[in-house]
């Protein structure tokens, strides 16, 4: 396994840092082989970065066969856009050290909890937007993830809002962009197709946040796949004993088949043993 820390670095932004979990190449094994690769961002309400949504989510999807990669991206006092443009950042050295890490360039998925769901959502509906693409000197293009992954997800600044993730990203531009924010209300025909998954228990972030997104997603024409679970907190992880709090709570076995669904996802639509010629964009 190729497992490095790597600086997120941009002049007039504080450092962010990379973690790595690549497939190693095996001459034996996978001479040559490539992969798609999941970014990772933690969720924390943007003022920390879940270890629980962290590694132990890096080597669950590393064993489905996927290159994996965790985020540790700028929390408050940090303000937007710091955290979009270290994700941003993050795909495009992982396009463009494809070759290198033997990435598929054009199979990079993002995968975000809570306010980490927000941050991967907001690369995936403002990666467009000419203060990110232009502040990273690159085509937009370039920016936008294939696919996200979207774990109870922070969405709307609405009546469902989870205000404080709202306000640790915004602080004093809080009431003048909270709207924008709202990512339900940025979704369009170029939105990168997405599996998403709540609880209807969830007291912290309700699962509205996710509905108000797969619905935009529907009216947009963009493939999108969503699991309700009934039951299960708000940031559980794996909802398995990996992800588990030292007492025990986080284990959630009603929604522990959540990883695995979302595997069947990329497998149907991202194979990695699959020859990358072979397959077809799911969008």
């Amino acid at each position: 396994m190729i497992h490095e820390k790597i600086s997120i670095s941009l002049k007039g932004y504080p450092e962010a840092s990379l973690y790595t979990y690549f497939w190693d190449e095996s001459r034996e094994l996978y001479p040559g082989q490539t992969r798609p690769v999941i970014l990772i961002c933690p969720g924390g309400g943007y003022e920390m970065t879940s270890d629980r949504e962290a590694e132990a989510i890096a080597i669950k999807f590393l064993s489905m066969g996927y290159h994996t990669a965790v985020l540790r991206y700028s929390v408050s006092p940090s303000r937007y856009p710091t955290a979009l443009l270290q994700a941003a950042e993050s795909i495009r050295l992982l396009r463009e050290n494809a070759d290198k890490w033997k990435i598929r360039a054009n199979q990079i998925v993002i995968m975000g909890f809570s306010a980490g769901g927000h941050l991967a959502a907001s690369v995936g509906t403002l990666y467009k937007k000419a203060e990110i693409y232009e502040a990273l000197g690159i085509a937009p293009e370039q920016l936008r993830p294939d696919g996200m992954i979207l774990c109870y997800p922070v969405i709307t600044s609405g009546e469902f809002a989870h205000e404080g993730s709202f306000r640790n990203l915004l602080a004093e531009k809080y009431d003048a962009e909270k709207e924008e924010m709202s990512l339900e209300n940025q979704v369009d025909a170029h939105t990168p197709p997405a599996f998403l998954w709540h609880s209807f228990a969830d007291t912290v972030v309700p699962v509205e946040n996710s509905l108000f997104f797969v619905n935009a997603m529907r009216k947009a024409g963009v493939p999108v796949e969503f699991h309700l679970y009934p039951e299960g907190a708000h940031g559980i992880g794996l909802a398995g004993e990996l992800t588990a709090n030292s007492d025990g709570t986080g284990i959630e076995r009603t929604c522990d088949t959540w990883s695995s669904l979302a595997g069947k996802w990329l497998n149907r639509y991202y194979p990695w043993w699959k020859p990358e010629e072979s397959e077809k964009p799911l969008h």
